[in-house]
């Protein structure tokens, strides 16, 4: 190395690029991409972003071919957000995807031979130090170069593919548990977006109708926790991820923040293309939902209070004694008067806690995201003093009764930290009630 500092996200070409094409600024766009793809040819995402600029420009026959080679390469280097990108892109100048669509389905899905479970990490690598072309290759001349670029890439692709007879291609998150042709359904429906660094495209608390894949960049999530503390960093997530499929699949409000850290090409699916999928094909929905209950999993073991009674690594094991149970609104989780059947931990969605007394209800608490219910009625051995109601579609995961003293017997941190909640809900319980009953009172008197 030449002792030259690491670049920053800021500093790498494709981010540089990614940003004017954002800005339509296609020109600016192109020097940088003209000399990062001479040294990268096989760049996926630079052949993606080099098709959008030549297209903008009118030369729709360079633009086919960059997106085509662009999709090729993201086949051939085990990125399926990427391909699935650019043969979207080949649609919007007047291309059937299909035949690439195909291939991605053929490549990627569960039984193909193409795929290798157990893919050696790549070494994290550093862009070569680069300076875009002057502002003064301009028009027909920058043109020409982006041309000598496509030619290139194109030659060295069929060179390439005349080595190598099939892919050899790493098992992709959910995607590669479908079936040939449920995943063919599946990539069909997903649309390209392009984001710039900075950008907050899901909010905590409001109501989903998307799901993301990331293509190429990276993103930061984030939990509000209340109180005025900062928020938690849940994860930062780079291409391949899937997010926003919980909201989809519980319709709870989101349950966390993403925002963009670099500028990022994404596909996104909207709920009702995905329903429409998951009619044709079952094995979607249910692949869906295996996925979203381990998400919640593990955003409940890194933020939930109860959890972290536990030590870090025993928390996953914890959870598997669970079981997930989803409640529409209105629909009662616990019941006044009735024994514990159990600890609810709400994973996503919100309840509140109501005590019913002569006709007259309070408001004892509402809980969301990481709290418990059923703690007061299971630690303290007696019936629940308060109903406990979905105010939003809830997925709880369920402690049943007769596996809670296994568990405290291998946990008992986490028996200690919910006699403690019960005992102060307990306590809150009845003071909400005393105070409601002498209000009552003094109506009546006056």
């Amino acid at each position: 190395m030449s002792g030259q500092a690491s670049p920053t996200p800021s500093d790498h070409p494709i981010d540089h690029a990614l940003s004017r094409v954002l800005l339509g600024d296609h020109e600016g766009a192109l020097r940088w991409l003209v000399p990062w793809l001479t040294v990268n040819p096989r760049g996926t995402t630079g052949l993606f972003l080099l098709g959008r600029c030549l297209g903008a420009l009118g030369e729709r026959q360079l633009a086919l071919s960059a997106y085509d080679v662009s999709a090729r390469r993201a086949i051939e280097g085990g990125s399926l957000p990427m391909a699935v990108a650019a043969a979207r892109e080949l649609e919007r100048l007047g291309v059937d995807p299909g035949p690439r669509f195909d291939e991605v389905a053929q490549v990627f899905h569960r039984d193909s031979a193409s795929l290798q479970r157990h893919q050696p990490p790549r070494l994290p690598t550093q862009p070569t130090p680069l300076q875009p072309l002057g502002l003064g290759v301009t028009g027909a001349a920058l043109r020409a170069a982006a041309s000598g670029v496509v030619d290139a890439v194109v030659q060295a692709l069929a060179l390439d593919e005349a080595r190598q007879q099939s892919p050899r291609v790493g098992s992709q998150p959910l995607f590669s548990s479908f079936s040939r042709a449920a995943l063919r359904g599946i990539i069909e429906v997903f649309q390209v977006e392009l984001l710039p660094a900075g950008k907050r495209f899901i909010t905590q608390g409001e109501l989903g109708s998307e799901c993301f894949v990331v293509g190429r960049g990276e993103l930061e999530v984030l939990r509000d926790v209340g109180g005025g503390e900062a928020p938690v960093q849940l994860a930062r997530l780079g291409a391949g991820a899937l997010l926003g499929e919980m909201s989809l699949l519980s319709r709870s409000p989101r349950a966390a923040h993403v925002e963009t850290r670099r500028p990022s090409v994404l596909l996104v699916a909207s709920k009702s293309a995905l329903d429409e999928v998951a009619q044709r094909a079952p094995e979607v929905a249910r692949e869906f939902a295996d996925q979203c209950r381990r998400r919640m999993v593990d955003n409940l073991v890194r933020t939930s209070p109860i959890l972290c009674a536990v030590e870090a690594e025993q928390r996953a094991k914890l959870v598997e004694h669970f079981v997930t149970r989803f409640y529409e609104v209105g629909e009662r989780i616990i019941e006044q008067g009735r024994a514990s059947d159990g600890l609810h931990l709400i994973a996503s969605g919100e309840v509140s806690v109501v005590h019913r007394e002569e006709g007259d209800t309070t408001v004892i608490a509402s809980v969301g995201v990481g709290e418990v219910v059923g703690e007061v009625a299971l630690v303290l051995r007696r019936p629940s003093n308060a109903d406990v109601v979905a105010t939003l579609p809830t997925v709880t995961l369920h402690l049943p009764h007769e596996r809670f003293l296994e568990v405290i017997k291998a946990h008992p941190a986490l028996l200690a930290r919910l006699y403690e909640i019960a005992v102060a809900r307990d306590e809150e319980t009845s003071r909400l009630v005393a105070e409601q009953a002498a209000d009552a009172t003094d109506v009546v008197l006056v």
